[in-house]
């Protein structure tokens, strides 16, 4: 039983390693489209083909199952891919309405952090229309922070600066929770709590993606044992020096208390 995960590059092992958590009794694929990263500031249909192809090479490969480990990925191919394959498909889209209804009562409103393609798409704007009744939702696209996450560039005094300039013009008072949109974004986590507000709780959809997929595999009836938690690691490019720099990545995560906000299930 092996679950192959999909990203645009390192982001997507933010949610293998909550898979890795939750699921240890499985084996995981995990795939980085190293030739195209990163997808947010490149033309749709141009991504859209990128990502049929890398999901072609894993399939190649074998997987049981699939989670879209990008929320660019998904709201562009999503249903393309489940035309394509029968097997349980997975994918993931910005913690919005978690984060509406965690915040109603406080008043306060909710910040969504993401690329700008993902904010420019139809499905996320139909989203925010479906579940942001009050008006409460801005979006703020980051369009370098992949680029940062994709360096492994984790320094605070860098990455400080770059979100500070990014929130100048936010009067974070104003606001009760921020999501995080992208996967990638879940590597800035502790630098986010230390520099917000203490009152501003910070969202991912990572654990709500590895419920749903769990519950999927029951549905499928594949859910207990198959694997031990193996992981292998491939990118597109094919470049073995990008292969260790994801090992590296996901030790970092499965090495730090990173998991610690309260997530929306």
């Amino acid at each position: 039983m092996r679950i192959g995960f999909f990203d645009s590059g390192i982001g997507g092992l933010t949610v293998l390693a909550e898979a890795l958590h939750r699921l240890p009794d499985k084996d995981f694929l995990y795939m980085a489209d190293t030739l195209h990263v990163p997808y947010g500031t490149k033309a749709e249909e141009d991504v859209r083909t990128y990502i049929l192809d890398s999901v072609g090479l894993m399939m190649n490969e074998g997987i049981d199952a699939l989670v879209v480990a990008c929320n660019t990925a998904t709201s562009i191919a999503i249903n393309d891919l489940r035309e394509r394959y029968s097997l349980p498909i997975v994918g993931m889209e910005p913690a919005v309405k978690p984060a509406v209804e965690m915040n109603l009562a406080t008043g306060k409103r909710v910040l969504v952090f993401a690329t700008p393609l993902t904010l420019q798409l139809p499905k996320y704007y139909a989203l925010v229309s479906r579940v942001d009744e009050h008006g409460i939702v801005d979006s703020l696209p980051l369009p370098e922070l992949v680029h940062y996450c994709e360096a492994l560039q984790f320094d605070h005094s860098i990455m400080n600066d770059y979100f500070l300039a990014k929130l100048a013009d936010y009067d974070l008072d104003q606001y009760g929770i921020i999501v995080l949109g992208c996967t990638h974004y879940p590597f800035y986590k502790d630098i986010l709590r230390k520099l917000l507000p203490a009152h501003i709780a910070i969202v991912d959809g990572n654990v709500g993606t590895v419920k749903r997929l769990s519950a999927l595999l029951s549905r499928y009836g594949i859910a207990s044992g198959g694997g031990n938690g193996d992981v292998q690691l491939m990118c597109s490019g094919h470049e073995p020096a990008y292969v260790d720099k994801m090992h590296k990545a996901l030790s970092i995560l499965r090495e730090r208390e990173w998991l610690t906000e309260t997530q929306p299930t």
